[in-house]
């Protein structure tokens, strides 16, 4: 089964979320133009990471949240990405969500790793589960930027039957060879895919300085080549097509996950 994805490498303008919907909608159309079945977006998309902003239009984020929802019903394809949304409590939560062709919600997943070093965690309420959806292309587990660094939450849905991993990513430099590493790994020893999909330009955090996205947006397979690989520095949209077969064909010639020995492992 032949999955088409694209991925929209973009440079979010903070705090204008009307700015981005529109730049939004051109590369939706354009990916739906190319036959894409599945178009991603980077974390964050609509408003980057303007905590006191995000916090300010709590009201609004659910009209965006529909209006994507519309877009992907529009133009008859899959939509990928995160943005803040409000959880079930009403707390404003980094949340990826996967609209399928009919525009309706086909999964939720709330960001369970918070990153502390830019205080995510005193803005954002941690997710409390693991997403896995199940596709016409096979099943797809969600995960945001962070979550990479935790091999136990690829590993999980590994186990789930998880053959595509999307992970929308705000990762800027200097941790550009991390970034390269870890996403091989994940794919690799989870013998799946993984579609990461970064942001480019620059965002100011105040006292707190500002970073500068590297790009970088990649299609990983399950033996940890590259399917198609973006620059450092443009927006783009990459489209790539992936035989999802070649999950199953990997895992049935060498069985990590069936030689697995979690008797002896302790995770707590």
């Amino acid at each position: 089964m032949n999955l088409t994805l694209s991925m929209a490498q973009m440079r979010v303008a903070v705090s204008k979320p009307e700015e981005n919907l529109r730049k939004a909608e051109c590369w939706i159309a354009e990916a739906s133009r190319r036959g894409s079945d599945v178009i991603c977006f980077p974390e964050m998309w609509t408003t980057g990471f303007n905590w006191l902003n995000n916090e300010r239009m709590a009201a609004i984020h659910e009209n965006i949240v529909d209006r994507v929802a519309s877009m992907a019903k529009s133009y008859g394809i899959w939509v990928n990405g995160s943005m803040p949304a409000l959880n079930e409590a009403g707390k404003l939560s980094n949340t990826s969500f996967l609209f399928n062709a009919r525009g309706e919600r086909a999964g939720v997943y709330r960001k369970t790793h918070l990153f502390s070093l830019l205080c995510e965690d005193a803005h954002m309420a941690p997710g409390d589960r693991v997403t896995v959806v199940d596709t016409p292309w096979g099943r797809v587990g969600l995960a945001i930027c962070y979550d990479i660094r935790f091999p136990e939450l690829f590993r999980t849905y590994a186990l789930k039957g998880a053959e595509i991993v999307f992970c929308p990513i705000a990762f800027p430099y200097p941790r550009l060879d991390h970034w390269k590493i870890l996403v091989r790994a994940r794919a690799i020893e989870n013998q799946m895919f993984i579609a990461g999909i970064n942001r480019v330009g620059t965002e100011d955090f105040g006292s707190d300085g500002g970073v500068t996205y590297f790009g970088d947006s990649v299609i990983i397979d399950p033996w940890g080549k590259a399917v198609i690989e973006a620059g450092e520095t443009d927006e783009m949209l990459l489209t790539a097509t992936v035989n999802m077969d070649r999950v199953k064909e990997i895992r049935a010639s060498m069985t990590v996950l069936k030689d697995r020995r979690p008797d002896l492992y302790e995770l707590g």
